[in-house]
């Protein structure tokens, strides 16, 4: 049974209501500025739904939920476009673990490329070099659908793709190990569409943008520039989007294969299984749903399903704990709960706040980077996880608990 709401709503003097998941979280009013905008816009169903990790974003607020009719907004996915997680629980325990992890560190980030060098030009280290056979078969899958979306709109083509496939990027993304609340250990990774998606998101942006000048539409926001429902360019939209989606969920399925390879050819660790329990979820993403008796496009920006029965991933930041949870299917969120803990501050704000000293405090108990590049993504630059839990109480229930303890940044 969902415990009782834990909601407030913000009326809007013309346009829908908005109903956040707020309470007793940091909320900028940049972010509530935001979420107005949207909200005025003529085609949204009933209400804009705001998860606890709401923060500033492009266009759209992370952490929203927006149910359309009649137009998608492609800000509203963002660029990083089926971004997500993946999680595996193993057969090991935590006693089973050495006591230094910093060789199953090295093992991982050896196995999945990461990160970005030289603009993302050759010899880019977050990409593959030589392209393995697990990666050439599984785009191999993904081809045909590609190649028709290039054909119409060939911006997307000039880049990297199957290069990315099985390899993590940059910023928030990351692999680690964990520990629940039984002391076994999970394996997480946290990852998108790579290249490819922010190329397709970044396309469509500008197109909806051209698309309101050309028929001189005036917005609160460009950025929620708008494809309407029945135009060539919302059916490429959608068929785009819908690949990219497909691209990150076999990016997420490629990685945790190679770091369980990995993790089995370590002379640390005893033979072990990582089938006994996975998740694999979108949180940047578009979906066709059935809610209030239409039919309707669900935008999640930083947001996770969660209908009755759903198995999710919340993770924190590092240091923090991270959570599996069931949805509750709670209609008023439109079946949806936080991404994450959510950004407290800018990246910017964050590089000049604290010292590398703070990040290797507060990151002590994990085997992890404490150098000057990952400070943006320290701890205390992001909302306190048990609190955003707190406020999504009658969103999701936890089923597990799980603790950092290595983890592997782009």
């Amino acid at each position: 049974m969902a415990a009782t709401s834990t909601h407030k709503t913000i009326h809007i003097e013309h346009g829908v209501p908005i109903k956040a998941w707020i309470v007793g979280v940091a909320f900028e009013p940049e972010a509530e500025q935001q979420l107005r905008n949207v909200a005025s816009m003529p085609f949204i169903h009933k209400w804009v739904a705001v998860m606890p990790d709401a923060h500033k974003g492009m266009g759209a607020t992370v952490g929203s939920v927006i149910a359309t009719s009649g137009a998608v907004i492609p800000a509203a996915v963002g660029v990083d476009i089926g971004c997500g997680m993946m999680a595996a629980r193993t057969s090991l325990v935590a006693s089973q673990l050495p006591d230094s992890l910093r060789a199953l560190r090295t093992a991982i980030e050896a196995a999945v490329p990461h990160g970005r060098t030289d603009n993302g030009r050759s010899g880019d280290r977050g990409a593959w070099h030589d392209v393995p056979e697990a990666s050439l078969t599984a785009w191999a899958g993904l081809d045909a659908r590609f190649t028709a979306i290039v054909a119409k709109h060939p911006r997307v083509g000039r880049g990297t793709a199957k290069e990315h496939l099985g390899t993590l990027g940059t910023g928030n993304h990351f692999i680690e190990l964990c520990v629940d609340e039984e002391d076994r250990v999970w394996i997480m990774l946290h990852s998108g569409s790579r290249g490819v998606g922010n190329r397709i998101g970044s396309h469509f942006i500008e197109l909806a943008k051209r698309e309101m000048e050309r028929f001189f539409i005036h917005l609160p926001d460009k950025d929620l520039a708008y494809l309407p429902d029945g135009t060539p360019h919302f059916r490429d939209y959608v068929e785009a989007v819908s690949w990219a989606q497909d691209f990150a969920m076999t990016n997420r399925e490629l990685m945790m294969a190679q770091v369980v390879a990995a993790l089995r050819r370590s002379s640390d660790l005893p033979a072990f299984e990582a089938s006994v329990e996975a998740v694999n979820c979108h949180h940047n993403y578009i979906s066709r749903e059935h809610h209030y008796g239409k039919d309707v496009i669900v935008t999640r920006k930083g947001a996770v399903r969660a209908r009755v029965g759903d198995l999710g991933i919340i993770p924190g930041s590092m240091g923090a704990r991270s959570f599996i949870v069931r949805g509750l299917g709670n209609p008023e969120s439109f079946c949806s709960s936080s991404h994450g803990a959510g950004r407290a501050m800018s990246r910017t704000e964050a590089r000049r706040r604290f010292t590398i000293e703070d990040h290797a405090a507060a990151t002590a108990t994990v085997e992890c980077r404490k150098d000057a590049e990952v400070l943006d993504e320290t701890p205390a630059a992001y909302k306190p996880i048990d609190d955003v839990m707190r406020a999504q109480q009658d969103l999701v229930e936890i089923a597990h608990t799980l603790r950092q303890v290595l983890c592997v940044k782009g």
